[in-house]
């Protein structure tokens, strides 16, 4: 069950404290853009993290801050970048015009060691983020599916106080197959210890609970479920199961009796990322709740994208998650 909290407030104070304690180096390579600005200086302000800056252009005052296009290491990016992608057509002087580019040079930092991690996205879309990532980053051993998840925090809705939900795939995988919901939702559950640290509870969502109707995504859930089960028996796990079903004790005894997830649920799967997308935005709206994410998994080192509509604050606590995966992600 999810730690509870008296308000949401609370767990983002507790996330940005345990973050604090790590003193990670986060690069941000989105010079430009005034919100990673106050956000960079906020974090190194109040020791969350040690903020790194990289652009092209003058020094930023008051901020650790790295020309993309004069730094020495950039013939290092440019031999990465190379060796990622020089077989599928990438030539010298395009590796060497995208290790000038901050994206890229950040991710590189990540790859060795100079950075913890990194947080990008405010000025670039997804697409690129995770291009700059998996080229340079890379990841995990034995990971085939990088995906994202949202930590929605919410408030009481069960009786046990201010709580997060993890949300997940919202922002990468388009149509998961049953193999990669599997592997979604494992990551989702690894991820889940580490950064709000309680037992994950994952329920497989659907339009159907438990035969109740049929249909090939219906199928996929299905499939996957038993693969976790496979894989990992000692998670929490259970599907298909309608939204109301995963999350209230009472609708839950109804629709799936005998289930050990219904009511508890902390990890809600979705069937595409259409179904995810839609739900996280609906329930930050309506719901007043807090989204952090999306937060990227399955990167060997954490790189994590932002929203092009962040502000400063989901900047601030992107980058203290951040620094929390950075403590079992490196070496």
């Amino acid at each position: 069950m999810s730690v509870g909290w008296r308000s949401p407030g609370e767990f983002i104070e507790d996330l940005r404290a345990r973050a604090s304690r790590l003193a990670a180096r986060i690069v941000f390579p989105e010079a430009e853009d005034s919100r990673i600005l106050d956000a960079a200086h906020s974090l190194a302000r109040d020791a969350i993290v040690r903020p790194v800056v990289v652009g092209r252009g003058a020094p930023i005052a008051g901020l650790e801050y790295i020309d993309a296009t004069r730094d020495p290491r950039r013939e290092r990016v440019a031999r990465d970048l190379l060796q990622a992608r020089g077989e599928r057509g990438l030539n010298e002087e395009a590796a060497w015009q995208l290790a000038g580019d901050p994206l890229y040079f950040a991710a590189d930092l990540v790859r060795h060691g100079d950075a913890d991690g990194g947080v990008a996205g405010c000025a670039r879309p997804t697409a690129d983020v995770l291009r700059a990532a998996l080229w340079l980053v890379g990841t995990r051993p034995g990971v085939r599916t990088v995906s994202s998840s949202f930590y929605m925090v919410v408030g009481d809705f069960r009786g046990l106080g201010a709580e997060v939900l993890t949300f997940t795939d919202c922002a990468v995988v388009p149509e998961p197959t049953a193999e990669q919901l599997a592997e979604i939702a494992m990551a989702a559950a690894r991820e889940r210890r580490l950064l709000v640290g309680d037992v994950p509870v994952v329920a497989f969502l659907s339009y159907s609970t438990k035969g109740s109707a049929e249909g090939p995504s219906v199928d996929r859930v299905r499939q996957a479920v038993e693969l976790v089960r496979q894989r990992q028996p000692d998670l929490a796990v259970d599907g298909e199961l309608q939204a109301d079903a995963a999350l209230l004790e009472g609708v839950g005894r109804r629709k799936a009796p005998g289930s050990a997830v219904v009511g508890r649920a902390n990890v809600l799967v979705f069937p595409s990322l259409e179904a995810g997308n839609i739900a996280y935005k609906l329930v930050e709206r309506l719901a007043a709740a807090l989204a952090i994410g999306p937060i990227v998994q399955g990167l060997a080192r954490p790189f994590n994208d932002l929203s092009r509509g962040a502000a400063s604050d989901d900047i601030i606590n992107t980058a203290a998650v951040t620094a929390l995966q950075s403590e079992v992600h490196g070496d």
